[in-house]
């Protein structure tokens, strides 16, 4: 049997008892990217959406962002490997944390929107990103784009890394997302989404906008919540998966 571990992003709006949807869409997932208040998030929420995700067993991460909450992270800024380097840690530390306090520990880190998309491309920013993941925990696992610059950067520091690939995006040929910018970038149909995804675990090949097949590598797929039919798509790629003989779990349970 195949596995895969399932995430999505987390905690991304602001006042205590506001998680929405989120809490039912943790009833899908395996993992949660919690926002450590950069790019989103606030520690009412980031207390109770690790709260919550602990009491439905599901595996607590770190999604630290660019300090741009007008832009929700999502706007490239210009930034040194060290301002990284501090960001990451301070953001880390904040989720660290909470999940202490409430009796549970992180499992893993990725990068949120710009800053993970720059560190895909950027050997420097992604050493730095790596680093502040090691030097904080080592046991953390460092999520990353599939044959980007951060898995490998994850790797020289010693991290276990895992390749996240995207159930709802397009690719490029040079293994990149599709730019949101692009009208193209998102894939709504849900059929479709989850048809590429089966064929990313199973096959490790992905159909791009050129229009070629690349290779790629499947650890942990990542949903996001924030879309109008966010929960119905969780529960409706957990079925799927399952009928096609995927098993989804931990990353950190099936990770060497």
């Amino acid at each position: 049997m195949y596995k895969v571990d399932l995430n999505c992003d987390m905690g991304e709006s602001f006042g205590s008892y506001t998680l929405g949807k989120d809490t039912e869409i943790l009833d899908y997932v395996t993992s949660a990217n919690i926002a450590c208040g950069f790019h989103a998030g606030d520690p009412s929420i980031m207390r109770e959406t690790v709260k919550t995700a602990i009491a439905k067993g599901v595996a607590l991460g770190a999604h630290p962002g660019l300090p741009d909450l007008v832009g929700f992270g999502r706007r490239p800024m210009s930034i040194t490997p060290q301002e990284a380097y501090d960001m990451v840690v301070y953001q880390i530390g904040a989720l660290q944390g909470f999940a202490q306090a409430e009796g549970g520990k992180l499992q893993h880190v990725k990068p949120h929107g710009a800053l993970y998309n720059m560190a895909a491309k950027d050997a420097e920013l992604s050493a730095a990103i790596a680093e502040a993941v090691a030097d904080v925990d080592d046991r953390l696992v460092l999520f990353g784009l599939a044959g980007g610059e951060l898995v490998k950067a994850g790797k020289e520091a010693g991290l276990r890394t895992a390749s996240e690939v995207f159930s709802d995006r397009t690719y490029q040929q040079d293994g990149s997302l599709t730019s949101r910018r692009e009208a193209n970038a998102l894939i709504t149909d849900h059929g479709k989404a989850v048809e590429q995804v089966i064929r990313m675990v199973k096959e490790q090949k992905v159909h791009t906008l050129q229009g070629v097949d690349i290779d790629i590598e499947a650890h942990t797929i990542c949903i996001h919540g924030d879309g109008e039919s966010a929960l119905d798509f969780a529960s409706y790629i957990t079925q799927a998966l399952k009928d096609a003989n995927i098993e989804l779990t931990k990353i950190a349970d099936f990770l060497e």
